[in-house]
């Protein structure tokens, strides 16, 4: 099987999640940088999955397991890894991701939805890639001066969510 990177996958890094103000309501993004290069990518996630992602980016500690913890956790108990996260299409208006598992019985590629693999990745350390027509459809997406545009670009500028817990 070939890695990302042979068949034109750009490498890729978490670089923050940040939640942006759009009227009454707030939404969140996640924001990942070209490993070695200066394109970036923008993807609007879910609340839940903004607030994992940035927990696990400012490295908090539960006790518990999480949803994420237990995803990863769960793959290594059954002798598996997270090989690599592919951000490679664009399903229904969303990015699409597949995780690359390497198990027992070899690789297996796993469908996801991107902010799901994400926070995989962030948890287990895999290397991220973007595929070419996802990273020019977040360009494209951040052009001009549509509601969507300027969201996206706010995005871009703002300081990354910290998550901290409570003092007793």
């Amino acid at each position: 099987m070939s890695a990302a990177t042979d068949v034109g996958f750009v490498p890729m890094r978490l670089s923050k999640v940040v939640g942006v103000r759009n009227g009454d309501h707030l939404c969140e993004f996640v924001v990942l940088d070209e490993l070695g290069g200066d394109r970036r990518l923008i993807i609007q996630i879910g609340q839940v999955e903004a607030f994992a992602l940035a927990a696990s980016l400012d490295e908090m500690n539960w006790g518990r397991p999480m949803t994420y913890q237990f995803m990863a956790e769960l793959v290594r108990s059954l002798g598996g890894r997270i090989r690599e996260v592919r951000l490679d299409g664009l399903v229904e208006g969303a990015y699409a991701a597949t995780v690359e598992v390497i198990g027992p019985n070899g690789a297996e590629l796993v469908d996801a939805r991107s902010s799901d693999a994400l926070n995989l990745a962030a948890l287990t350390a895999a290397p991220i890639f973007a595929a070419l027509e996802v990273l020019e459809d977040s360009d494209r997406n951040t052009e001009g001066d549509s509601a969507e545009a300027v969201l996206m670009r706010r995005a871009l500028a703002a300081r990354p969510m910290t998550i901290e817990k409570a003092e007793p």
